[in-house]
């Protein structure tokens, strides 16, 4: 078998694990982040098999390769990355100073723990966020000499086996670990943590001492083994299109994609074909894959804000520039030297120039810690205001459906109600007949009816009824038929009764023709008058009616009767009705005043300042805020009828992103705090608050180009008091 034979293969696996990545911090991938379980699988079996045939294992010689190939590429990147920020502008990267040095030191993963960084975040607040991985291989390249000369000692005094046993069992270890973390909520403990990460890097060992220990298990078909080849790696790529790190699988997945790694390493042995032109691409790739891997970060870091079509392809044309360009300066060629130079004397430079810029930069970690303890006071405070809230809002609440269940109550009573009525009825003759009928239909009753009652008679009844204290809230008249309807007489009887509710029974055949119309004139005149029209049924029914067509008839006192119940029954219905309308606007206008805030570390920052301004308000606020994350939380939640949303760059909401989330809102007042005049929506309902120009292009007023300061929270705060109606 020839040495070419194996490499071909497995630079193919490094080649699309590479690029899995690449177009995963791109956002074209997004189970691409699984690759990093293969390079880990390539890096543990490449370790032991590269060493393998050594006669003498040299440290010196181990750690100086090491340092020529990993560290020095990884310092150019750093500082050249650090010495081109500083003079990019609009490109705020501050708080570089302890993440540097953690990455100098090889312990970044366990700094971007500390940190609460998330890896799977859509924003990029540090153009190194993926060097957790280096940070890992460093570790690794530090203690594996150790462990192979370990290695060396079990085989030689106990038997060859047992390093293949403790890899394993190593591997098995620390996946238990992995999964554990991830079943209780530490996603990123689990994949930034070295201890978890060791099950891909040990598995890698695990076949590379099984093939130098014992002949690898090969199938001797070619054909066979191509195919088993090119199943397991399309079975890769379905892991790198659809598990995202959400997925139930996610945990599963990392240990599938470690194994699918390790078979395709054994497959990629039995390849035999002659080098062609696909192999000599994939090889080139392959040369510069570490590189790539280096530079794509920061690359796009620097093209996030970035709002056209070909930002992907930049990116992309970029880090393969750049990484060849890496690459050239520390592998010489026998052609174009002089470009070598040139090419190595302008990193030279520029790492250089980036180094004094990283000395000399202030170091902001005070001022960011502080920040933090701002942040957590503030969470602690709204955790404790959403108790109060949640309380206030569910008394609010009960007090509505209190004042519900009261007016349903009234409903239903209100005819028992208008029954029990201590009603006070004054009439002539027409009255007088009904007098019994009355009584059953208002036993409560008191009914002072007399033949030939004149209208000027009665404001002395009334006198004499008040002074005896007679006169209920509820008064009934029925005259008018008798005698001139003068407004001298009505205006004396509404005088004496105040405001008391007057019902006035209008009448057929009176002894004037324009007694009913002064009756409604008199109704206009006076709020608390209600008329009841008898006129309408007895016209409708004359039998009702004796021959004078002014009496009612046996039966037709009964109707009369019931006729005047219905009609105050129905008014007190209107009215019960009016003050449910108003009760019911009341709250409704009360609701409309309600506001929910919705934000991540920009809102929390505010809080203290806005506590005052929006007592009553509803804050909803994660510092890991995402688009689909907030879709799902607006809907478990009720929204008040405005909305204010209050993000930095972090969540990266796009106008798209927007409104596909204020689909349901349409009847909202939405009100959005945009940083960098990005949001474009021309919704009438929504209504956009740019605050780039009054804050963000004043340095002092940021620390990490995302938080405000003091004078920034104030200045925004200042903004949404104008623009944000109070509650």
């Amino acid at each position: 078998m020839k040495k070419n034979s194996v490499i071909k293969k497995l630079n193919l696996i490094r080649v699309i694990s590479c690029l899995a990545v690449l177009f995963y911090h791109v956002g074209l991938l997004k189970g691409g982040y699984l690759a990093v379980c293969t390079f880990f699988v390539l890096t543990g079996y490449l370790a032991i098999l590269s060493n393998h045939k050594k006669e003498n294992f040299s440290l010196k010689d181990y750690y100086l390769k090491r340092i020529k190939k990993i560290y020095l590429p990884l310092i150019i990147v750093l500082f050249t990355t650090i010495g081109v920020l500083t003079i990019l502008p609009k490109i705020e990267y501050l708080n570089y100073k302890q993440e540097v040095l953690s990455i100098l030191g090889g312990y970044n993963n366990f700094w971007q723990l500390n940190a609460k960084l998330d890896y799977f975040v859509r924003y990029i607040s540090s153009p190194f966020m993926h060097l957790w991985y280096i940070a890992i291989i460093l570790q690794f390249e530090l203690f594996f000499p150790i462990i192979y000369l370990l290695f060396h000692k079990m085989e030689r005094k106990v038997h060859r086996t047992l390093p293949i046993v403790v890899t394993f069992m190593i591997s098995v270890i620390s996946y238990i670990g992995f999964y554990k973390l991830v079943g209780s909520n530490q996603l990123m403990t689990a994949y930034y943590h070295t201890l978890t990460r060791l099950f891909s890097l040990f598995l890698g060992m695990f076949i590379g001492l099984i093939h130098t220990s014992y002949k690898p298990f090969i199938i001797k078909s070619e054909i066979l083994g191509n195919l088993l080849f090119y199943i397991y790696l399309g079975i890769l790529f379905v892991f790198f299109i659809i598990i995202d790190f959400q997925s139930s699988f996610f945990p599963i997945s990392m240990l599938l994609v470690t194994i699918i790694s390790m078979r395709m390493i054994s497959y990629s042995r039995i390849e035999k074909k002659e080098t062609s032109t696909f192999d000599i691409l994939i090889n080139e790739i392959s040369k510069i894959s570490y590189e790539i891997y280096l530079v794509q970060y920061p690359v796009i870091f620097i093209f996030q804000n970035t709002k056209s079509i070909l930002k992907i392809p930049s990116i992309i044309v970029v880090t393969f520039i750049l990484s060849i360009i890496l690459h050239r300066v520390f592998h010489k060629t026998k052609k174009n030297k002089i470009i070598q130079i040139l090419l190595c004397l302008m990193l030279v430079l520029t790492t250089i120039y980036g180094g004094i810029q990283f000395i000399i930069s202030k170091d902001n970690t005070k001022e960011m810690k502080q920040l933090e303890k701002d942040l957590e006071n503030n969470r602690l405070i709204i955790e404790k205001r959403q108790e109060e809230f949640m309380k206030r809002q569910q008394q609010e609440q009960d007090d509505w459906e209190s004042v519900l269940k009261d007016i349903e109550n009234n409903e239903k009573d209100l005819e028992n109600t208008v029954r029990n009525l201590n009603i006070v009825g004054i009439g002539d003759s027409i009255m007088e007949l009904a007098v019994n009928d009355l009584i059953k239909e208002f036993p409560n009753g008191y009914f002072d009816a007399k033949t030939n009652r004149r209208p000027s008679q009665v404001n002395a009844l009334l006198e004499e009824l008040k002074s005896k204290n007679l006169l209920s809230n509820v008064i009934l008249f029925n005259v008018g038929t008798n005698g001139e309807f003068y407004q001298k007489y009505t205006d004396q009887i509404m005088e004496t009764l105040g405001d008391r509710m007057v019902f006035w029974v209008n009448a057929t055949n009176a002894d004037y023709d324009d007694f009913n119309d002064r009756l409604y004139a008199l109704k206009e005149k006076y709020s608390n008058i209600h008329i009841i029209d008898w006129v309408s049924v007895a016209n409708a029914h004359p039998e009702y009616l004796i021959s004078d067509k002014v009496h009612p008839t046996v039966y037709g006192c009964k109707i009369y009767a019931q006729t005047i119940f219905q009609a105050i029954l129905k008014d007190y219905q209107d009215e019960l009705e009016r003050q449910k309308e108003i009760k019911l606007k009341e709250h409704q206008q009360e609701e409309e005043k309600k506001i929910t805030f919705i934000g991540n570390d920009l809102l929390l920052g505010l809080y203290e300042y806005m506590e005052e301004d929006y007592p009553n308000a509803k804050f909803m606020i994660d510092s890991n805020f995402s688009y689909q994350s907030l879709k799902n939380k607006m809907k478990e939640e009720k929204m008040n009828h405005n909305l204010v949303f209050v993000f930095d760059k972090k969540a990266d909401l796009t106008s798209e992103d927007y409104l596909k989330l204020l689909e349901s809102y349409q009847d909202y007042n939405i009100f959005i705090i945009d940083l960098d005049n990005r949001i474009k929506i021309k919704e009438s309902n929504i209504k956009i608050i740019s605050i780039k120009e009054v804050i963000l292009n004043d340095k002092d007023n940021t620390i990490d180009g995302i938080h405000l300061t003091e004078k920034g929270n104030q200045l925004l705060k200042k903004i949404m008091k104008e623009e944000i109606p109070g509650e």
